[in-house]
């Protein structure tokens, strides 16, 4: 951030402020899971202690996007079933859908954006599975989710500026973020890693959300699916993100991800259909 001046940090700062907060228990979730001490009554005290937030996790996880076995009836029993981190980033998932708002006057179209979130997230976690199994799948799929999330910003409170990248890269066919960093000044990655920052996200995502542009060849793994996703959803055409133009892969992604044509068209369109029914439930 050091590179942006202080207005710009200031402006995109304020814009960061205005967005709605997280609710209270998912903000206590995520302080929970900082503390090396914290066991898994103390999740489960606090979700239940949200009826709503509770409700839509077992609603997710009792629908087909999970496939499980046998119905879970409690969040008690889901940490014992899923585990911490799954229904920690499922609360997280959740939480960030139901902040979206619904019309802009930059006409970005948010269910387009929140599709294309959806897939990148699946596909991201896909991919996650097969060259990182010792990582948590469900950092992929909040990371994914959540990777774009700077965009709903600009268009909510930036509107004309935004309006006007998405317009400049859609004529000349360049990234988005280029766009942005012409008429904006920064990117929606600036943007939405000082929004990550404020809810207090765990670092790889923040770093995940601010780094899925770059072509560098360091990174964590979490990072690296995020951008192998990204460039995979775009070539698929699946949601749109604001622009049609599909970069080269990053170096990080290339290293790490390897031969994307190990994603099968099977693969993509199961994915798919995960995404419209995640799409349906957790914004419900």
């Amino acid at each position: 951030m050091s590179a942006h001046s202080e207005d710009l940090i200031g402006k995109f700062g304020a814009a960061a402020e205005k967005m709605p907060a997280f609710p209270k228990s998912v903000q206590k979730v995520l302080e929970l899971s900082r503390n090396i001490d914290c066991q898994a009554k103390d999740i489960v005290s606090v979700i239940e202690k949200d009826p709503v937030m509770a409700a839509k996790i077992l609603k997710v996880l009792n629908s087909p996007y999970y496939s499980l076995p046998n119905k879970i009836t409690s969040i008690d029993r889901s940490i014992v079933y899923l585990g911490f981190n799954t229904v920690k980033n499922l609360a997280l998932g959740i939480a960030a859908i139901g902040v979206l708002p619904r019309h802009n006057r930059a006409d970005f179209d948010i269910d387009q954006y929140l599709r294309h979130s959806l897939f990148v997230a699946g596909i991201a976690k896909l991919l996650c599975g097969r060259i990182s199994p010792k990582t948590d799948s469900t950092e992929c799929f909040i990371a994914g989710l959540l990777h774009d999330f700077g965009k709903v910003v600009f268009a909510q409170f930036m509107p004309e500026e935004f309006k006007l990248a998405l317009d400049r890269a859609k004529i000349e066919n360049i990234p988005l973020h280029l766009a942005e960093r012409e008429i904006l000044g920064a990117d929606h990655c600036l943007m939405g890693s000082m929004l990550a920052e404020k809810w207090q996200f765990p670092v790889p995502l923040v770093e995940a959300i601010r780094h899925h542009h770059e072509d560098a060849d360091q990174g964590s793994d979490v990072l690296a699916c995020v951008m192998a996703a990204n460039r995979i959803s775009k070539t698929a055409d699946f949601g749109f993100s604001g622009s049609p133009c599909v970069e080269e892969l990053p170096a990080l992604a290339a290293n790490r991800c390897g031969n994307l044509g190990d994603i099968t068209p099977e693969d993509l369109a199961r994915i798919k259909e995960k995404a419209e029914m995640f799409s349906r439930i957790g914004s419900s």
